[in-house]
């Protein structure tokens, strides 16, 4: 059979990044699609040559013109493998527009998981909740609580990207949030705990704690708002008035600061929560700048 050669990209050459490049900027979502194909490719090479290294055979008839016929044969293998329906590249595509903002957010989960905060201040009692209806879409979260943001940057001094992107990791883009059981949205952006200062109406929920770095499933009582911009503005207070959250406000110039100072602090017990949120910042500053 003779070979046909086949236009794989990255899989059989490397300058093919700049046309890669060029598309993203043109049509990101089919650029993250081709990226996922040529990544797909590459991993079926490599699994086809671990699998013939794993069963070596040999002949008389074997040399180097043989080796080369078997690896191009193996790479025409691997692009035909590449890019069907419920593949691996769909999966990685999916995950690729998940961090680049592009697709939409996890899907909801009846309980949420989001990392146990507690507060070391009293705030002002909230009134009675009312289910609000916020966006899912990373673009439309990110411009619907620019304004509330903007206000809280005022009072705290925290970029108003950032706390967006706080809100973001808690709540999943909106999708995530902690309800009442009845359904209804707490309207509890930032995943802070109804400690026995608070006065407002709660939401118990199962959520995600990590215990000595294992997590366990706990019931935990959440503050409630009525909205996102009582949300906010009862973070800018936790965040103005409790000692512990000072070095917060000091280091909050940058996304690695903000998001190291918020873990040291003892903000949530997730050991991973400042890396992860350091992802969600880079998210939302791409996203604010591409509605800017």
């Amino acid at each position: 059979m003779a070979f046909q050669p086949v236009n794989t990209g990255l899989a059989s050459d490397m300058r093919s990044l700049d046309g890669l490049r060029g598309a993203a900027s043109r049509d990101p979502k089919a650029a993250v699609r081709e990226v996922a194909k040529q990544f797909e490719s590459l991993f079926m090479h490599e699994l086809l040559k671990s699998m013939r290294a794993a069963t070596p055979t040999t002949g008389l008839m074997d040399n180097e013109a043989t080796k080369l016929g078997t690896e191009m044969l193996d790479q025409q293998f691997a692009t035909k493998l590449t890019g069907l329906k419920g593949g691996l590249s769909e999966a990685i595509a999916r995950q690729l527009e998940r961090q680049m903002g592009l697709g939409p957010a996890t899907a909801p989960t009846p309980a949420a998981t989001t990392s146990v905060k507690t507060s070391a201040a009293a705030s002002t009692p909230a009134p009675a909740v009312a289910s609000s209806a916020r966006p899912s879409a990373p673009r439309a979260f990110v411009q619907q609580l620019q304004g509330v943001a903007q206000e809280a940057e005022q009072r705290t001094g925290i970029p108003a990207a950032f706390m967006i992107a706080q809100a973001a990791h808690e709540t999943g883009w909106g999708r995530r949030d902690i309800r009442h059981a009845d359904g209804t949205s707490s309207n509890n952006l930032f995943g802070i705990k109804a400690g026995p200062d608070w006065k407002g109406p709660v939401a118990e929920v199962t959520t995600t704690e990590f215990i000595n770095g294992v997590a366990r499933k706990v019931t935990a009582r959440f503050r409630a708002y009525a909205n996102a911009a009582e949300s906010f503005a009862d973070y800018a207070r936790l965040m103005m008035r409790s000692p512990r959250y000072q070095s917060v406000l000091a280091n909050a110039s940058t996304p690695e600061g903000f998001a190291q100072g918020l873990q040291q602090a003892g903000y949530a017990t997730d050991p991973q929560y400042a890396t992860k949120l350091s992802r969600v910042i880079d998210t939302t500053l791409r996203l604010q700048r591409s509605n800017a």
